[in-house]
């Protein structure tokens, strides 16, 4: 018997099977990260649009656990290197201002995951906490890409790659701390 047989410890482990499904969730969560990356704003004072992807990276995160979740991003990532035009507006490759931030997703999984599995994602403060703490990581490694890649010092660079989004991260934030305790309580499973 597993542990998830036992007692599921993210969302994932109430779905059925065990290699089949992990690849299946992978791949499902790298699409949908893909999916997400077209549902974007592009605004006209800085490079970086304004898009669904880190809402997608974080929720499928905490609904994955890290080890699921990790790889899913780095199927997204590894698979828009090496052409697939599925980075916000139909991009690829790495020459681009945005792409630290995609470089981000891969940690940011893995620590979402690691406290959703930890029972973060069970409360609404728990969700709020591990949604911060994800965008902080993303925003730790963009950021510095982005001043690197258009060439400007590290609080301009925030200016353009931060600043913009707080208010919809928090937004996305807030629908995250609904949709995974509900998701939890739903399941039968609250608590930690």
């Amino acid at each position: 018997m597993t542990t998830a047989a036992i007692r599921p410890r993210v969302l994932a482990d109430f779905v059925p099977g065990g290699l089949l499904r992990d690849l299946s969730l992978v791949v499902g969560a790298a699409a949908l990260t893909g999916v997400a990356a077209q549902v974007a704003i592009p605004l006209p004072f800085t490079p970086v649009p304004i898009s669904l992807q880190t809402f997608t990276v974080l929720l499928s995160a905490a609904a994955l656990g890290p080890r699921r979740a990790g790889a899913a991003m780095l199927l997204y990532l590894a698979a828009g290197v090496a052409g697939v035009p599925w980075f916000s507006e139909q991009t690829s490759g790495i020459g681009f201002p945005s792409f630290g931030y995609i470089i981000g997703f891969v940690v940011a999984a893995v620590l979402v995951g690691s406290l959703a599995r930890r029972g973060a994602d069970r409360s609404v403060a728990g969700t709020v906490a591990s949604m911060v703490a994800g965008n902080l990581v993303i925003y730790a490694v963009g950021v510095p890409y982005l001043a690197i890649a258009v060439g400007v010092g590290l609080s301009e660079a925030i200016a353009l790659g931060a600043i913009p989004f707080l208010i919809g991260d928090g937004l996305k934030i807030l629908l995250a701390a609904g949709l995974l305790p509900a998701a939890w309580r739903l399941a039968g499973r609250r608590g930690s």
